[in-house]
């Protein structure tokens, strides 16, 4: 049998990798001849650097053009006549949501006229004949921005220094100037980046650095190139406004429609339809700018108080720039930085930050996931190692990725097996290469066992740097500082017996130390749960699960199809080992848990010889991970598990365990499947309760979670 295997995406040279194509005998197949699945994005090894980078060397990594799929816009003949119309008498859409004629007969006393017009009306005078432009620009928006209808793009003119903070998603490219996103330098030349702006998180914010490039131009020099490029993005005549805006130390940004099928996926829930819109309390200020060019890309800019994007206060900016002195050669050795906090504290985005941060020097980062709820790159319930490339400009749900290396633990907190869960964490580390810096995320669980837990990972990984995060007016736990690790007793370590006078005299190694940074969390909300849509750990869950099973749609626009349209593999049930990773289920009874649920796909090192039916593990195996599949059927009679799963047919050869969790499907995978007639598959209200472990969806009664508080209230 013939599987077709295509690629999502192309990759950046530093990425490409000669690899061999293994033929055998495939436990794997399918009941029809041609496959379309998705290769695995598996990232590189940890790259070596040539030589220390210096602390204030310019970024010189560039990577190539990426293709995106971009919408087809849907224009009739009617609607070309009118965007046409509309493009001729206003060539110009201000940033501000108001418009400007393009004259190219307009003469300095107009324009002086115009000036002294606007000035007035901003003393207090009001027109119901005038734009709000003066309005908007008192609340700081002050770019601007032209859409291009044949294009399908907006060209964004950012002064240096100026911030555009948005809600949306889009595909920036820089084409003159260097500008950041959440701490990464983007600067023209680079491939277009994807950024995803949802109500769930922080809204991004798009920084102009201006243009520091050591090409030996003069200013003139560079404001015509600056203008040149305008011109060439734009098929009609730029209005003099725009233009003027327009010198050497200017930003240019092409940002374009961002159509992916995770976005198509997420927004055809209902429940989702707005998860890239503006969150309760954006919607109650009024923030949203109106600004036609920028809404025609998915891009609503803010204002206000809701435009402060990314709050970091000064121990925070101190803690980013100490990091990046030790990767920068202040150091003895790679930088081995754990960062942890309560809950809500920011680990996330500090870490989204410190990342991007270094990917400007460097040109791979090293993660180890130890969060099993709120995972950066994977399905939660998953510890994982990740070697990191490209920079991280969304929330995780937005950048799921296959990791090196992974272990399904199968829970979203460790408290029921924290020996299984430091020993995964410890076959992870192992593959370590010491080359990059590296990341250590860690849980919320700053309590009790919790806290020993972060002692035995300092200890365990010889972390350097420890970035411990708080807010309030006192820390939420024992600082972890060198002198409280010298007597602390962790769930599996124990401080270090000091040196003897003798010892301390001959060769003993000394006990090595670690770096303690500090940081105090300024944003609202610091500490607490979400109180809007799409801010619940739960919630962020399954839209992690979401997102990883987005992988099985098209990538090219069309239709969604729900989960029961996939052609199912059949895996013959000798050919693999099944087990359960929170609680014992009598074998008899395994594949009634078993089915409808999320698996992990595992490999075990000895080979698996079922003598005709089921192969049921007794104990949890600590194993390595390709991915996740929802076990849609078994079929005893013939001895088969039906799966569907984005894994890719070359990896899932070498899968044979299936281990069964705590993670479950996301509710609206069942409640919400299109194109059904009838009864839904797997969701009935005709059960019987008397069966033993039966149950049902979770009902919550006489409290309102504020996830589902309407805005108006």
């Amino acid at each position: 049998m013939t599987m077709k295997v295509h690629k999502g995406s192309s990759r950046s040279q530093h990425e490409q990798r000669n690899a061999t194509k293994r033929h055998g005998k495939n436990k794997w197949r399918k009941k029809i001849h041609n496959l379309d699945s998705a290769l695995l994005n598996t990232s590189p090894g940890t790259a070596k650097l040539g030589q220390q980078i210096a602390k204030q060397e310019k970024p010189t990594l560039k990577r190539l053009k990426k293709s995106y799929t971009k919408p087809v816009p849907e224009n009739s003949c009617a609607e070309e006549k009118k965007v046409k119309s509309a493009s001729e008498t206003f060539a110009h859409v201000h940033t501000n949501g108001g418009t400007e004629l393009d004259d190219s007969s307009k003469s300095l006393d107009s324009q002086e006229w115009s000036e002294y017009a606007n000035s007035v009306l901003q003393n207090g005078m009001e027109s119901s004949t005038v734009p709000k432009t003066d309005e908007m620009e008192e609340g700081g928006i002050q770019f601007h921005a032209h859409f291009d209808h044949t294009h399908n793009h907006a060209v964004l003119v950012l002064k240096q220094g100026q911030v555009l903070c948005f809600r949306g998603t889009c595909l920036l490219t820089c084409l003159y100037g260097h500008v950041e996103v959440l701490g990464f330098t983007i600067e023209e030349g680079q491939q277009p980046y994807p950024l995803f702006s949802p109500p769930s998180h922080c809204p991004l914010t798009i920084t102009a650095l201006g243009n520091n490039s050591p090409s030996g131009k003069n200013k003139k020099e560079g404001q015509l190139e600056a203008k040149a490029i305008v011109r060439k993005y734009i098929s009609s005549e730029p209005s003099k406004k725009l233009m003027n805006e327009v010198d050497s130390d200017s930003c240019v940004v092409l940002l374009e429609p961002l159509d992916t099928p995770l976005t198509r996926f997420l927004t055809s829930f209902s429940e989702l339809s707005e998860i890239f819109g503006l969150n309760s309390k954006e919607l109650k200020s009024q923030a949203a700018v109106y600004n036609p060019a920028l809404s025609a890309v998915g891009v609503t800019a803010l204002r206000g108080d809701c435009a402060q994007g990314l709050v970091m206060s000064r121990s925070y900016r101190e803690a980013i720039s100490s990091l990046l002195s030790a990767w920068a050669g202040e150091f003895d050795r790679c930088p081995i930085i754990l960062v942890c906090g309560g809950k809500s504290s920011g680990k996330s985005t500090f870490n989204r930050h410190l990342i991007n941060s270094l990917l400007n020097h460097t040109v791979s980062v090293e993660y180890l996931e130890c969060d099993l709820g709120q995972t950066e790159f994977t399905p939660p319930g998953c510890l994982s190692l990740n070697t990191v490339t490209e920079p991280l400009l969304g929330p995780p749900f937005t950048h799921l990725r296959d990791p090196e290396h992974m272990v399904y633990y199968g829970q979203a907190d460790c408290q029921a097996d924290i020996d299984r869960y430091l020993d995964s964490l410890k076959s992870l580390w192992r593959h370590i290469g010491g080359e990059s810096p590296v990341i250590i995320n860690t849980m919320g669980w700053i309590r009790g066992h919790g806290f020993q837990i972060l002692i035995d990972l300092i200890r365990l990984f010889s972390v350097t740097h420890v970035v411990q995060l708080s807010y309030g007016k006192a820390p939420q736990c024992q600082l972890l500082t060198p002198e409280f690790l010298r007597t602390a007793h962790g769930w599996q370590t124990h401080p270090p017996t000091p040196p003897t006078l003798t010892e301390e005299s001959s060769t003993h190694p000394s006990i090595r130390s670690h770096v303690f940074l500090s940081v105090q969390s300024e944003f609202e909300g610091a500490g607490t749960s979400g109180e809007m849509k799409h801010q619940r750990s739960n919630e962020l869950r399954d839209l992690a699960l979401l997102g990883y099973f987005s992988k099985l749609q098209s990538l090219e626009p069309g239709p969604i199809r729900p989960l029961h349209c996939f052609i199912p593999y059949q895996v013959p049930h000798s050919a693999v080992a099944i087990g359960v990773t929170h609680c014992e289920v009598a074998p008899t009874n395994i594949f009634y848990a078993a089915n409808a649920s999320i698996v992990g796909l595992c490999c075990l090192s000895e080979k698996v010889m079922g003598r005709g039916g089921p192969v049921v593990l007794s104990q949890t195996p600590i194993c390595q991970c390709v991915g996740l599949g929802v076990l849609r059927g078994v079929d005893m009679g013939r001895g088969l598990y039906f799966l569907v799963t984005p894994v890719s047919p070359s990896v899932l050869k070498h899968v044979n365990c299936l281990l069964l969790g705590e993670i479950a499907l996301p509710k609206i995978l069942l409640t919400k499947q299109h194109g059904v007639e009838g009864d839904l598959p797997y969701v009935t209200t005709d059960y019987s309760f008397e069966v033993q472990g039966a149950g049902k969806l979770h009902v919550y009664k006489g409290l309102t979670r504020p996830g589902f508080i309407k805005s108006n209230n």
